[in-house]
């Protein structure tokens, strides 16, 4: 099913783990696909390769979103050379987990830039090209921290929080110029991001407090933002869509 034919999409942090399940699961299903990266060449090379291998057509464009200007660029360069811009998805982030007493100002800084200002930079670059097509689906990555909380992610569940708030509110912004805004909140999913924190003992723990008992995957939460990027959902907006089988409600 090519529900993205002649669609294009930018994929923040897409050069590995969520991200790029996210891209590939756009382009196998028709979408033109920026493969954004901040300082990961070779992986975002890959994920390229990747979806060139399943018959798509990808463009790796490097851009630090956490800052204004690169993000207005990431978005110029995707237009010049796609011609539009139907999907965007905030998906760049990162982590610096310690407890609040031993919490350094950068720990927070990077985070909160990273996380939560990366998504307002694009969405500010994108939402006058989507408003002048009058069509537009933005999809920003929030997580289940963001939810409930997380001892030790004051910071990340900080920025996660915060994602959804912004994303109802740009939802109501932009909802009569048909463009919908969404959010898609993982729950524990094994990448590199989360890697320090599913030890061997975490992981068990993780599974047990899950009542479909196991980890989530790239390819789960690709598949509920390519329903919510599709025509499918042109009648849902300003929702969070939780990908954590069923953990949140735990």
């Amino acid at each position: 099913m090519k529900r993205f034919e002649g669609k294009v999409a930018i994929v923040t942090g897409a050069s590995r783990g969520i991200g790029r399940g996210i891209a590939l699961r756009l382009a196998e299903e028709g979408a033109r696909v920026v493969v954004n990266h901040r300082s990961s060449a070779e992986e975002a090379d890959e994920t390229a390769q990747l979806i060139h291998a399943v018959g798509g057509e990808a463009l790796v464009i490097q851009a630090d979103v956490s800052q204004f200007d690169e993000a207005q660029r990431l978005v110029k360069e995707a237009i010049a050379a796609f011609g539009q811009l139907d999907v965007l998805v905030n998906n760049a982030g990162t982590t610096r987990d310690t407890l609040i007493m031993m919490m350094k100002e950068e720990q927070w800084d990077t985070v909160i830039d990273t996380n939560l200002k990366s998504v307002f930079n694009c969405c500010k670059a994108a939402a006058r090209p989507m408003v002048k097509r009058k069509y537009g689906r933005i999809i920003n990555i929030s997580s289940v921290s963001g939810l409930a909380g997380q001892a030790g992610q004051t910071n990340y569940a900080a920025s996660k929080a915060a994602v959804v708030g912004f994303s109802k509110s740009l939802a109501k912004e932009l909802g009569s110029r048909n463009i919908t805004v969404n959010v898609v909140a993982p729950g524990f999913v094994h990448t590199a991001l989360t890697a320090d924190i599913l030890t061997e003992d975490n992981t068990r723990m993780a599974i047990e407090a899950t009542p479909l008992g196991r980890l989530g995957t790239a390819e789960d939460v690709g598949a509920a933002v390519a329903f919510l990027a599709s025509d499918e959902a042109s009648f849902v907006t300003g929702q969070v869509l939780s990908v954590d089988g069923g953990l949140v409600m735990q």
